[in-house]
């Protein structure tokens, strides 16, 4: 099994009637501002390991779980569904209290990469860096749609509390790994025997539990509005590196209705911005290639101010 090169160290934080958990590698250092690390949709804090081993610098890194992922809890009943603008508000309380005043570096994969351009957009002050790995949006909306889309979220929010949504379980810790390598069949054997346990616990029965919660799977009752969007990145002030990998996600998660052509648009809003591209890699480029993530982030982070 892998075996991690610079342990990480967890604690939990008090932020909006949760529990959060947060892991921290690394010391808190006054010469340099600390590096955020916020994961994807299904996705927990340990997911960065290979990529924060593979890092040339030694630097204080702080990744949380997001609400209803991982380790995090509500501290009274779960939501039966998750609001964007609440990821928004769980970082600014996360970096009030880490960071204080201080200008942070932002990293953020595929759900965490929405998540960090839109609050770099919003609290641009916060942010000295900003590096989205394929954090691409979501295909653009139309008003006409909305009627339907209030309709599915009820539909959905009725199916989660029949217990139709339930997430699937497996018989072993194996079995969450030859999950994870069927879904990511770069994934080596060894990370993904290591990445299991991570991602997933057992539960009373004996059998193991994705640490997700089934309601995030209920659809945003809200439409995505790509104006909004885009002038959310016209305010940011921070450089930018949008990192992509070599497979086309887009075309295969969206058949034509959303493209990387529109993504690559989309993007050129932010006044601030350079590319990248992992080569050899899919969307979860953080397992697939973490060394040449590594440094190409290294590279990027260390550039002059």
């Amino acid at each position: 099994m892998y075996q991690a090169q610079k342990p990480s160290r967890t604690e939990f934080v008090p932020v909006r009637h949760l529990s959060y958990h947060v892991r921290q590698w690394g010391q808190p250092d006054a010469s340099r501002p600390p590096l955020v690390l916020v994961h994807g949709w299904m996705d927990v804090s340990a997911s960065w390991q290979f990529v924060v081993d593979a890092m040339r610098d030694e630097r204080w890194i702080i990744a949380p779980d997001w609400r209803g992922f991982g380790l995090t809890r509500a501290d009274g009943p779960a939501p039966d569904n998750y609001w964007f603008p609440d990821y928004l508000a769980d970082l600014d309380l996360l970096l009030d209290h880490y960071a204080g005043e201080r200008a942070v570096d932002l990293v953020g994969h595929s759900m965490g990469g929405n998540v960090a351009m839109i609050y770099s957009g919003v609290r641009p002050q916060r942010i000295r860096r900003l590096i989205n790995l394929e954090g691409f949006g979501m295909p653009e909306t139309r008003p006409a749609q909305a009627p339907r889309r209030y309709a599915q979220w009820m539909n959905e929010l009725k199916a989660l509390h029949r217990g139709e949504s339930a997430l699937k379980t497996y018989p072993s810790a194996e079995g969450v790994a030859q999950r994870l390598m069927k879904t990511n069949p770069r994934l080596p054997r060894d990370k993904a025997d290591w990445l299991a346990r991570q991602w997933a616990a057992p539960n009373a029965a004996g059998e193991w539990e994705i640490l997700g919660d089934a309601a995030h799977k209920v659809v945003n009752a809200n439409l995505y509005r790509l104006d909004e969007t885009l002038e959310i990145y016209r305010q940011i002030t921070a450089p930018v590196l949008s990192v992509t990998a070599s497979d086309d996600s887009l075309g295969l998660w969206w058949k034509g209705k959303f493209t990387l052509a529109q993504y690559q648009e989309r993007i050129q809003a932010v006044p601030q911005l350079r590319s990248a591209v992992v080569h050899d890699a899919g969307h979860m480029m953080h397992h697939d290639q973490p060394a040449e993530l590594a440094q190409i982030m290294d590279e990027f982070l260390n550039m002059p101010d």
